[in-house]
């Protein structure tokens, strides 16, 4: 006889979860009003890029002068810019590349495969991104917003909520910062790939924040990302977009014809659970985001990721594994991939990654019913790197305020 083994239920552990009127985990979508950033080239569009030129009295063909190096030489010195005339230069650089992000922390692996980044904002609000080097590619993960609005228990980031959304711009920067890391060779020494120089061919949007609740300024990031006359001209295949299930941005990001891949944070497939796992399912349930996910396939063609961070006794039920499987196939096959992720720890919290053998088993009844799963490569772990672990603690705070805003 199997004897079902014990439900653990959510709570939080080391902290108090933010709650509206009625007690409910406390959602937040809107960013609460801060200075806005400064205007920034990669928060235009080409088309206002030369407008920005007419109304400084330049050549249009500026514009592309300054796209090049900040795009592809990845910096905004303007002593590095010598097509530009010398007089005026740094207060055009100034004007449409301003400084956003001034590093505070940086932690780095053993192997140095794998470095943590703490970038403090124009107004004083951190955000982290963190770069990985596998074998054939580089991963970039970004922040979209600084803290996260959404509320789930076990994510160190959303404990402080939602400080504020990022601009197109900063997530861009991230980015930039990125390459320049890569090209000087901080994460080991750069490789050399027929005539272009090694640099972040990934980029997952699992940072902190929800970027579906920023999302007009996650798109314009995605579409400079992605330009390859006028922006940076990565791949959209290799860009991932996560949410934790914000229906009607799902179903708009799926019209916008930018094939990046999209992945759902489900981390349960019942909605009894997930009500309290993930506070969002109190307005989009289970199947509800299940069906956007298909949709967002159908529309695009791409293979759709459900994400599912394994909490022992919680959520890695090999009933729930069946449940999960019934159903993704009950909308059809070969839409979907699963990426258990083995639980990364956060400050205060007691919960812990499922026993090797009850995550086995669980991987094992969603392969058996014929889905594709794949166990996460848990990077950066110990530096507080992984999913989930991003934050901003009050040392990180202190820190930063010493340091003066600089690029």
């Amino acid at each position: 006889m199997t004897t079902r083994r014990l439900q653990v239920q959510p709570k939080t552990e080391g902290w108090t979860q933010k709650t509206d009127a009625e007690g409910r985990p406390l959602l937040q979508f809107a960013s609460p009003k801060r200075g806005k950033p400064p205007t920034h080239l990669a928060d235009l569009t080409p088309e206002d890029r030369l407008n920005a030129m007419k109304e400084l009295g330049l050549p249009a063909f500026r514009a592309k002068q300054l796209e090049t190096h900040y795009f592809q030489h990845f910096t905004r010195d303007p002593a590095s810019m010598t097509d530009l005339p010398s007089e005026g230069r740094e207060e055009l650089v100034h004007k449409l590349l301003p400084p956003l992000l001034t590093e505070v922390k940086r932690i780095q692996t053993d192997r140095g495969d794998t470095i943590k980044v703490l970038w403090k904002l124009h107004d004083g609000a951190l955000v982290e991104s963190v770069l990985m080097r596998y074998p054939g590619r580089i991963t970039l993960c970004v922040s979209s917003q600084a803290g996260c609005g959404m509320n789930c228990p076990f994510c160190a980031t959303g404990q402080a909520g939602l400080t504020r959304n990022m601009s197109a711009a900063e997530i861009v920067a991230q980015v930039v910062r990125a390459n320049r890391m890569i090209m000087d060779g901080e994460l080991g020494d750069p490789k050399h790939l027929g005539h272009e120089a090694e640099r972040v061919s990934n980029i997952v949007f699992m940072g902190m924040g929800e970027p579906l609740a920023n999302y007009n300024r996650v798109i314009q990031a995605i579409r400079v990302l992605t330009d390859k006359k006028h922006g940076i001209g990565m791949s959209a295949r290799g860009i991932t977009v996560s949410t934790v299930g914000l229906v009607p941005a799902i179903k708009k990001l799926s019209e916008e014809s930018i094939p990046v891949t999209f992945a759902l944070s489900l981390h349960a497939p019942d909605d009894e659970l997930r009500d309290r796992l993930i506070p969002v399912n109190s307005r989009w349930k289970v199947d509800e985001a299940l069906d956007a996910a298909k949709e967002y396939f159908d529309k695009t063609g791409r293979r759709v990721s459900i994400e599912y961070a394994l909490i022992k006794d919680m959520n890695d039920h090999a009933w729930r594994a069946e449940l999960l499987a019934e159903k993704l196939n009950s909308r059809g096959h070969g839409w979907v991939h699963v990426n258990p992720i083995p639980l990364n720890p956060t400050p205060g919290s007691v919960w812990t990654a499922s026993e090797p053998g009850v995550q086995a088993e669980f991987v094992n009844r969603l392969v058996s019913a014929g889905i594709p799963t794949t166990i996460r490569d848990t990077r950066g772990k110990d530096i507080d790197g992984a999913c989930g672990q991003l934050v901003a603690t009050e040392a990180d705070q202190a820190q930063a305020a010493k340091i003066p805003i600089d690029f």
